[in-house]
Parts: structure tokens; C-alpha cells; sequence
């Protein structure tokens, strides 16, 4: 801009800007929450198996190097001593294993099974179900049931290295700690069955997990309740044949398992009526042990903590004697665990809510654009349109200017070149390089220059709002140029009394480069379409600096350009509309700026221009309860502001935040597609508007890239300065460099 300040302004309390830098911390904070958004989005695909999930399951390898004792032993395998030993379940004994869980819907009914037919069962359970639901652990443990580690993320151990094995087991651990204050001896590994399928490649895992002290559970008999048989079916598949004791496998989780759950009470019926009993894990194993089948009588070593150390513990009922009570430490790392699983449970389906609401609005925000701007095009364009008596009186243009020496003869030769008659008020505000001497050196007619000591930019425009000698009065920026017809497109609404403020349509001069072309296509498509849509609603909020034109009795009414905020001009719109003033939009009306040429000083503008607004609408935050046009404003053009360029601006990087998420480990096609969908739709509403300020197609090429680079900067502009709005941060205003590239003739813009 072409001003400097030296005030600041907070929403809730408004003062002078101090020449102070943004402190740095803002600028952590706000990429702090972008980070805990990511890491939560992370942790919660990490639980959902959607992060590093391994789906390979291994299938038909040879089994040369697995002890043939243990291919045909029993489905109890542990290392005492490190020498491989198996042992069975007694006869007439069933141990009831399930797997997969724990499950919201189904694990509690399956308990509610056990309690009532008075027998126990054997849980493995799965890490990441464990964080997600640990009451349901918690009841397991408490009503005598026995646990087990089923790995955190269901993967096939046999493919993954042993950092990862060791992983998986030790986060598992830490999830049984913090839910119910134990860890467990027990370990069955995902797609396992009976010992005889023990390969080649799945043996080192078992052989580790042994020496780490675990028993790896296999089954005898598979009741198949994963295929959905029947009842029958399954009560038939879980039955061990000849009086024989069994492992057998069920599951609470994992689908559909009302199947389960109706056979589950008539297999215990009928397994009783055999004479058969019902035991744990440990307690087959103690059977086992006393009945002389674990002929040296040796005890598997307790597992490793969940932190990594051996650890003992005291042992629970002898139905649960794998279990170990926790150190201390792992209780309070899985307690941080579960806490962390649980905001990730609640952050990621409420940010899924609002992707939803912001997809719903920015879709919406389209349809109104397009829709409003085509009939606003077509109203102001149409044969016969007039706002009146044609407006050829002279006006004052009011140029204010801080250290603008290389621009501001372009300014002043486009403005001498003007088909309406004028007068310029050059405000020169304590220039230091010579902007004066250089307006006054040009010789130019109708041009008187005013000198004032560094004020700001609002009171170099008030200084020359009183200086004017005409009753309209054009306000630009000091590195502007206008087309000649633009004063006289610009000023023609005033023929109707009850408009107190015009906005004009400014477009980028230097837009040769790719930051160039961005801002271009936003000018275009973002400022100028949403101005043509404000205009119809009646609620215009902005008028740019660029280019716009007031009743100068309206604009001394209103109190003239207030310090109170960065961003004077949305400030003086928003008090005209509350006086009762309509403002307008004049597309023909056309100014040339140059816009920043590097991303700091985008950044610097744009945070600005965002912190400005902010501290406008809070400004005029009682608008909303006014009665009369202040109220309409308030109830209609806020709410829309409000939406649409704070909080839709916000939450749109969850768009693309969900879309890399969905991209990377959901569905990369899908998830490409309708990003691109959505591309589309704003390509259309791009071309839509280049077709209607006739501007060359050929920058729409940018678009994607823009969307991919441009847009995630303007975001994260916009969220620092939320961070700084919502912590009183105080903000100086910041001279732009200028190049003077933008001249009179517009040389090398097409």
C-alpha cells in the first residue's frame, strides 16, 4: 500500500499501532496446530489400520526348519530354558478363545454369555482396539477372564522386521496398562491356526516372542464363525472329537458375530452335558503342568514391560496367572496413550463434521457467486442501463503517498490522461526519498501537493478528504495506475443520491510471474466475483484501496478514515452501510496495482489485510443487533463476511488435509478423483469470471498449482492472524517494496 502506519489494533480493545514485530511464538503456535491436527489425523488412521498396515498374509511356505515335536505338539508353545516345549489341553477340558477384539457391539454381549453360563474365556486382543475401547477391557480383566496380545494393528508378523515385531507387542502391552493396569504372558499372532501351520518364515517370530517370555497360543479346533456357517454349523466345527481337551477359536469382533452369539450358549450346553469343563489359557496350562505333561516343570519367563524392562509383578487368580500387574511407568504412559486415542476418536470424526460444512459452504458460496454475478452482469450491462443523469461534474482524487518515488509519476501520468474532469491531491505522508519534488517536478495541471509528517495512511487520506474541493472524492493507492475512462466509470452511480460509496474494479499489473499470476486469478475469480454478489445483496464490505470513490459528506459524517484498525477501507465501507449508504461495484472501472513480488511480502500484506478485517468486523460487531440498515448489515452482510473469508478460509485446509490422508492410505484413486472434481468446479467458476472481466484464459493453467501452492500459504496467513486476534497480538504496518514496473501504458500486462 502506499502509506505507512504506526498503530495497532486488537479485536478487543483498540489502540495505536506500535512499531513492534509480530512476536515469533504467534507464528509456532499457529504451525503447532496445524502439526496437532496432523498427528492426530495420523494416530487415529494408525488405529483404524490405515496407516502402516501390513495386509499381506503368507500362505504355503515349507516348515523344514520348525522341530517336529512342535508341529505335531499341543497349541501351548513356550521357550523355558529357550528349548521349544508344547503342551495340550487336558481332556475334557475347553478352553474358549476369542479373537480380534475388543468390539463395541459384540465383545460385552459375548462377556454377558460367559457370566451367565459361569465360564471363562481368553481374549486376544488387538492394540489399537484396546486404546479405542479400553472399558470394555477393564470389565473383561475384572470378571475373570484372561488376556492376551493379538498384535496392536492385526499384521502379519512373518513379513514385517523385528523393530517392528517387537513394536507392535511392546504398544500393545502399553495399551493393556493404561486400560487395565496389567500386562499379559499370552500372545496369539493374527492368521494363525494350529502349530502344524507353523512355516519357515513365522518361526523366528515365535522363537523371539519366546525368549521375550510369551506363550504363543495356536488352536485345536476352529469353529469357523468367521465364515458365517450357521449355528449349527459352528457349534459342530467348535466340538474336539474323541473326549479330547481343545483350544478353540471364536470371535467377538471383526463383523457381523450374531452367529456367534446364538451359538455360543448352546455349544457351553452342550459341551457341560458332555462332562466337559471350561478353563483359561493358564489354567490348561496349570492342569497340564500338575498332571506331569510339562515334564521339567520350568515356568516361561515373564515378558518385557510395556517400557522394556523384564518385569514381574504379582499374579492374579490362577485362571489369570498370565497376567502381570504394571510398573508404574507403563501404567502412566498407556493412561497418555488411551488420552490421546481418545481426543483423536473425538478430533477426527468432529474435523470429518466440519469437512462436510465447509464443503456445503464453499459449494454454496460457488453457486452464489455464479449465480449472482451472471445477474449482475447482466443488470449493469444490459441496453438502456443507466444510474441516471450521466455524471460529468469534476471530482477530487486524493493520493496518498509514503515513499512511492518509483511509482508515483506512473500514478500521476495515468490520472492526467483521464477523460473526467479532475483535480489530484498528491498527501505526500513524510516521505524520504523524494516523492514530493517528483509530483511537483512533473508539471502536471490540476495537481497540488500536500506535505504532512508521517501520519499513516488514514490521516493522509482524512488530510486530503478536507482539502478537496469537489463533493466526490476517488481514493487510491500510490503505486496505482487507472485507465483513462476508470474516474468516469468510477463516479457514474453517484447520479443516485442514495449511493455514498463506489468500489472499482482493480487488477494486477505485474502478473508476468507465477506469484503474479496467483494473485491474478484471485483478483479475478475471489475479489471481484464475490464484489459483484455483496453488490446485489447490498452488503458490499470492502472497497478496495486500489480504486474507490465516496460522497465526501458521507465520508466525513462517518468520522472520516479511522486508525482504529488495519484495514481503513473495509472499516469506512462497513460505517457507510450502518449510516444507510449503499456502496456498488463498477466493473469498467478499471485500476492497475502492483502487487507483492515475493512471499514474504505477500505474507506481510496478507496478514494484514486478514488481521485488518478482523478487527473491523469486531469493530462493528454491535451492527448485528441494530435496528434500520446498521441492523440489516449486521444480520446479513456480517454473517456473510464472516463465512466466507474467516471461517470457511480457516477450515478449508481440512479439504486438502483429508484429501492427502485419503490419497496416501485410504483410496488414492477416489480420493484423487474428487479432488479433482472439486478442481473442476473451481476452474468453471475461474473461467466464468476471467470470461466476465474478458481477461485472457491462458493464466487458468496456474490454477492448479495455485491450489496446490498458493492456497495453503493464504491459509496459514489467515490462521496466524486468527492466533494473533485471539491472543491481543499487536501488528505495524508494513511498507511494501515497489518496483514501478506497473506504468502508465501497462507496458508488458496482456
Amino acid at each position: 500500500m502506499a502509506a505507512s502506519r504506526r498503530r495497532h489494533a486488537t479485536p478487543g480493545r483498540i489502540s495505536r499501532v506500535r512499531r513492534q514485530a509480530v512476536p515469533r511464538p504467534r507464528v509456532i503456535m499457529a504451525v503447532l496446530l496445524l502439526l496437532g491436527l496432523v498427528c492426530m489425523m495420523l494416530l487415529d488412521g494408525y488405529l483404524r489400520s490405515e496407516i502402516g498396515n501390513d495386509q499381506r498374509v503368507r500362505s504355503g511356505a515349507s516348515s523344514d526348519s520348525v522341530p517336529s515335536d512342535v508341529l505335531e505338539g499341543g497349541p501351548l508353545l513356550s521357550f523355558p530354558g529357550g528349548t521349544a516345549r508344547t503342551q495340550s489341553v487336558p481332556d475334557k477340558t475347553i478352553v474358549l478363545t476369542f479373537d480380534d477384539g475388543p468390539d463395541p457391539e459384540w465383545s460385552e454381549k459375548v462377556l454377558d454369555v460367559l457370566d451367565e453360563n459361569d465360564v471363562p474365556g481368553t481374549f486376544f486382543l488387538i492394540g489399537s482396539m484396546i486404546s479405542r475401547y479400553p472399558d470394555i477391557v477393564r470389565r473383561l480383566v475384572d470378571e475373570g477372564n484372561e488376556v492376551g496380545v493379538h498384535t496392536f494393528t492385526h499384521v502379519d508378523l512373518s513379513y514385517q522386521s523385528e523393530a517392528r515385531v517387537k513394536r507392535e507387542i511392546a504398544q500393545t502391552q502399553l495399551a493393556l496398562a493404561g486400560a487395565a493396569g496389567i500386562t499379559t504372558t499370552l500372545f496369539r499372532a493374527p492368521y494363525s491356526s494350529k502349530t502344524d501351520a507353523i512355516d519357515d518364515y513365522s518361526w523366528p517370530v515365535y522363537e523371539r516372542l519366546g525368549a521375550m517370555g510369551y506363550t504363543s497360543v495356536f488352536i485345536d479346533t476352529d469353529s469357523e464363525d468367521w465364515k458365517k456357517p450357521g449355528v449349527s454349523k459352528i457349534v459342530e466345527g467348535a466340538t474336539p472329537k474323541d473326549g479330547k481337551g481343545a483350544s478353540v477359536l471364536f470371535h467377538d469382533s471383526g463383523g457381523d458375530r450374531s452367529e456367534t452369539l446364538a451359538a455360543l450358549p448352546k455349544y457351553i450346553k452342550k459341551m457341560k452335558a458332555k462332562g466337559y469343563t471350561f478353563t483359561t489359557v493358564s489354567g490348561a496350562q496349570q492342569q497340564d503342568a500338575s498332571a506331569g505333561e510339562n515334564t521339567d516343570g520350568a515356568t516361561p519367563p515373564a515378558p518385557a514391560q510395556a517400557g522394556g524392562t523384564q518385569g514381574g509383578g504379582t499374579q492374579s487368580s490362577p485362571e489369570q496367572a498370565a497376567h502381570r500387574k504394571a510398573d508404574t511407568a507403563s501404567v502412566w504412559e498407556g493412561r497418555a496413550l488411551l488420552g490421546a486415542v481418545a481426543v483423536a476418536e473425538w478430533t477426527v470424526p468432529v474435523l470429518a463434521s466440519a469437512l462436510g460444512i465447509v464443503g456445503v459452504a464453499v459449494l454454496a458460496r460457488f453457486g452464489m457467486m455464479l449465480l449472482l454475478a451472471r445477474r449482475h452482469h447482466r443488470k449493469r450491462n444490459r441496453r438502456g442501463f443507466s444510474w441516471g443523469p450521466e455524471v460529468t461534474r469534476p471530482v477530487s482524487v486524493i493520493v496518498p503517498a509514503y515513499n512511492e518515488k518509483e511509482c508515483i509519476a506512473n500514478t500521476l501520468n495515468s490520472l492526467a490522461a483521464s477523460t473526467h474532469p479532475i483535480e489530484i491531491v498528491v498527501v505526500d505522508d513524510g516521505s524520504t526519498d523524494g516523492t514530493a519534488e517528483i509530483a511537483e517536478s512533473l508539471g502536471l495541471p490540476n495537481v497540488r501537493v500536500i506535505r504532512q509528517e508521517n501520519a499513516g495512511k488514514s490521516a493522509a487520506l482524512n488530510n486530503g478528504v478536507r482539502q478537496a474541493r469537489h463533493d466526490i472524492v476517488v481514493m487510491m493507492d500510490g503505486d496505482t495506475v487507472f485507465e483513462p475512462d476508470a474516474v468516469h466509470e468510477l463516479v457514474q452511480p453517484f447520479a443516485d443520491p442514495e449511493i455514498g460509496a463506489v468500489a472499482g474494479n482493480a487488477k494486477v499489473g505485474n502478473r508476468s510471474t507465477m506469484i503474479g499470476a496467483w494473485q491474478h486469478i484471485e483478483y479475478v475469480m475471489g475479489f471481484n466475483l464475490d464484489r459483484r454478489m455483496y453488490d446485489l445483496l447490498g452488503c458490499m464490505p470492502t472497497i478496495p484501496g486500489a480504486i474507490g470513490a465516496f460522497r465526501r459528506q458521507a465520508v466525513l459524517d462517518a468520522g472520516g478514515m479511522s486508525e482504529d484498525t488495519l484495514a481503513e477501507d473495509t472499516d469506512i465501507t462497513i460505517a457507510l452501510h450502518r449510516a444507510g449508504r449503499r456502496v456498488v461495484y463498477a466493473e469498467h472501472a478499471r485500476a492497475w496495482t502492483e502487487a507483492p513480488a515475493s512471499l514474504g511480502q505477500l505474507w506481510r500484506q496478507r496478514y494484514r489485510w486478514s488481521y485488518g478485517t478482523m478487527q473491523a468486523l469486531w469493530k462493528h460487531r454491535r451492527s448485528v443487533t441494530d435496528r434500520g440498515p446498521s441492523g440489516r448489515f449486521g444480520r446479513v452482510g456480517m454473517p456473510l463476511v464472516v463465512l466466507f473469508q474467516i471461517v470457511t478460509p480457516v477450515f478449508a485446509p481440512l479439504i486438502d488435509v483429508f484429501t492427502v490422508y485419503a490419497m496416501l492410505f485410504i483410496d488414492f484413486r477416489a480420493s484423487l478423483l474428487a479432488w479433482l472434481a472439486i478442481l473442476a468446479v473451481q476452474l468453471f467458476c475461474a473461467a466464468y469470471a476471467f470470461r466476465l472481466d474478458r481477461e485472457k484464459y491462458r493464466y487458468l493453467l496456474m490454477l492448479p498449482l495455485q491450489q496446490l501452492a498458493y492456497r495453503q500459504l493464504m491459509y496459514l496467513v489467515l490462521i496466524h492472524s486468527c492466533v494473533t486476534a485471539a491472543t491481543g497480538g499487536r501488528l505495524r504496518w508494513q511498507k511494501l517494496k515497489r518496483t514501478g514496473e506497473v506504468g502508465a501504458s501497462r507496458a508488458g500486462v496482456s
